[in-house]
């Protein structure tokens, strides 16, 4: 009883934001962003009717998987190699640059230590392997996605530049970190001779309980030789087609492919595999990498469903598998 109080004060405290007025290109109400294609927001007695029927309908997890942890292959490359180290931390090394997703270390996404999401495997590179890293790109506030631990550990080593969505940076600064810019959807910054544009998704954002939608949400796309999109996590819009027909067909895009059942409550926000590939299609990306699977249980679906569901799909759409990569953690790839 004294953890679950501890836990919904800190999420009470999390809940806490400033005031903030602006034109955005996102909408807006002054208080709360919205997606271009509005979802009605899931409320207490969705939430409940979805954990009560996870009771029997949600795949169990192992506790552990037994995992390899890897050294990168290089501390900077001019050709571009990108690694998975598990859920949506990914390492980006292009033109001697090192950007880092989403990056999170921490045991567990959740406020605290004690309780939430556990994670099943560890971070293929441990974190005092990690090279340098110039850039951090930070997709929303979720804990799965914004871990302060981690941020924080970085912003110690390496000082290195934090990119987010709007009304993020004061978040950071109030946390220690002053090395942040935070960006409008279409927003576009140059650093390191890369230029970064925060591009929309279709999510929603939320450190606590009275602060949903408050901070902005989205992905990047990164351009520098190459062209990498990196989507955070996301339902499925028409978005991915203007993102192709304002930026261009990425050369490589990291679309997440887990955490997406059930689909009644899920669809919204979280593509399913078979979406995954809709996506990647409406990019004309030239190839894909899987992201956001096999580290925390989110959702109902198995540990090895996103990977085989979406084998299943690249045949059943008659897809050429060399363009769609299941990535093993650790492990780097070349575009």
């Amino acid at each position: 009883m004294k953890r679950l109080s501890v836990l919904i004060f800190t999420v009470l405290l999390s809940s806490c934001t400033s005031p903030y007025h602006a034109n955005t290109n996102a909408p807006f109400d002054g208080v709360k962003f919205d997606n271009i294609e509005p979802f009605e927001d899931k409320g207490i007695f969705d939430l409940l009717k979805w954990r009560i029927g996870s009771i029997s309908e949600s795949t169990p997890w192992p506790d552990k998987i037994d995992s390899k942890q890897f050294k990168p292959s290089s501390q900077r490359s001019v050709k571009p190699i990108i690694t998975v180290i598990n859920h949506a931390s990914v390492l980006i090394q292009v033109d001697n640059i090192n950007i880092l997703t989403d990056p999170h270390y921490s045991l567990r996404a959740s406020p605290v230590q004690f309780a939430g999401p556990k994670r099943v495997i560890k971070p293929a590179i441990a974190f005092e392997d990690l090279p340098s890293i110039d850039i951090v790109l930070i997709s929303h506030n979720h804990y799965d996605h914004l871990d302060l631990d981690t941020l924080n550990r970085l912003n110690d080593r390496d000082s290195p530049q934090f990119v987010a969505g709007l009304k993020t940076k004061s978040f950071l600064e109030d946390n220690g970190i002053n090395t942040a810019v935070d960006l409008d959807w279409w927003q576009s910054i140059t650093t390191n001779n890369t230029k970064i544009t925060f591009v929309p998704s279709q999510h929603w954002s939320a450190r606590g309980i009275f602060d949903k939608r408050e901070m902005l949400w989205g992905g990047f796309y990164i351009e520098n030789t190459y062209k990498i999109y990196f989507a955070g996590d996301t339902g499925y819009g028409k978005f991915f087609e203007r993102i192709k027909e304002k930026l261009g067909a990425p050369d490589l895009s990291l679309i997440p492919i887990g955490a997406y059942e059930p689909r009644w409550f899920m669809k919204d926000a979280h593509l399913n595999p078979k979406d995954a590939l809709q996506a990647f299609k409406d990019l004309e990306s030239k190839k894909m990498i899987g992201i956001h699977f096999g580290t925390f249980k989110l959702t109902d679906e198995g540990y090895n469903d996103p990977i085989e569901t979406l084998q299943e799909e690249i045949k059943k759409l008659n897809m050429d598998p060399l363009k769609v990569i299941i990535p093993t953690f650790g492990k780097p790839y070349s575009i």
